[in-house]
């Protein structure tokens, strides 16, 4: 059976992402031979050519895309596996010797429910402490991928659940937030046509898979960023009813009346056999 060291994964993987062995050497903080035969080696070994080399750069194969694709996957698991092993050990808690279970949330979403869920989870036997960790509109996927949470709250159809188990927890509508001294911020509801297409109110952009999509509105990084242009009148946004925990006085929620449902699923590793997990999901399941 082929043997494939997570060494020599990362070093492709840099040489598959720089495409230049220049770069992927610097980034690796090694030489540039070391790197040049370390790929040569894992060719020779998977009797494949994983690279094209001439004198414009490097080129990646079929057969080198597909080892970039499952490379990714691959490392993240290793450093997943490493993270909850050391989590479940205590090695990176400030506790030092206490198991604990990472949720990953997005910041202002779900605020009703979380709190029903950690009310829920606390009355289990043997619970284990909590961490809430507050994250961006689509970073809980990445969290869950690569170890840094046990499991998390997403949102459909703006999360992937693929590759994860998962529990229906809560379905609502959406709402637009705009500044309370609008025009539309008079109406008692509005369509995704009326909230689109507003020339002095832009929607507000967050990144998905780490880049922005195209428009006119301002690119927003945290939910406090995004409170304060809409009390500005700079933007407006479009979020799921349960974000009314945290509107200010100076916005007002309109809902929109043909945006698709927001579902709320509690999602983890398929693989995961965590006994402390399994009494999160039963908590959820009940509510």
């Amino acid at each position: 059976m082929d043997i494939l060291e997570t060494r020599e994964l990362r070093y492709f993987m840099a040489v598959a992402e720089e495409l230049h062995f220049g770069r992927a050497a610097q980034r690796l903080g090694i030489a540039q031979p070391p790197l040049s035969r370390a790929v040569q080696q894992l060719e020779r070994r998977l009797g494949v050519r994983l690279l094209e080399r001439n004198r414009r750069g490097v080129r990646l194969t079929d057969a080198g895309e597909m080892l970039q694709n499952e490379g990714r996957v691959a490392l993240d698991a290793t450093a997943a596996a490493v993270r909850r092993t050391r989590r479940v050990g205590g090695a990176d808690s400030p506790i030092g010797t206490r198991n604990r279970l990472v949720l990953a949330v997005k910041a202002g979403a779900s605020h009703e429910l979380l709190h029903k869920l950690l009310d829920a989870y606390a009355a289990e036997p043997g619970a284990t402490e909590i961490e809430v960790l507050l994250s961006g509109l689509c970073e809980q996927e990445g969290m869950l991928r690569d170890g840094r949470a046990d499991v998390a709250l997403m949102h459909a159809p703006f999360n992937s659940l693929a590759g994860f188990d998962s529990e229906e927890l809560m379905t609502e509508g959406q709402i637009a937030v705009l500044p309370a001294g609008h025009p539309l911020a008079t109406r008692k509801t509005l369509s995704l046509a009326d909230a689109t297409d507003v020339p002095d109110l832009p929607l507000a952009r967050w990144p998905r898979h780490g880049t922005y999509e195209p428009g006119p509105g301002p690119e927003i990084h945290d939910q406090t960023q995004l409170a304060q242009l809409i009390a500005l009148g700079r933007t407006m946004a479009i979020v799921p009813e349960s974000a009314r925990a945290w509107l200010w006085a100076e916005h007002t929620a309109v809902p929109l009346v043909d945006a698709p449902p927001v579902v709320t699923h509690i999602a983890w590793p398929a693989h995961s056999r965590s006994v402390a997990l399994a009494g999160l999901i039963r908590a959820a399941a009940r509510l």
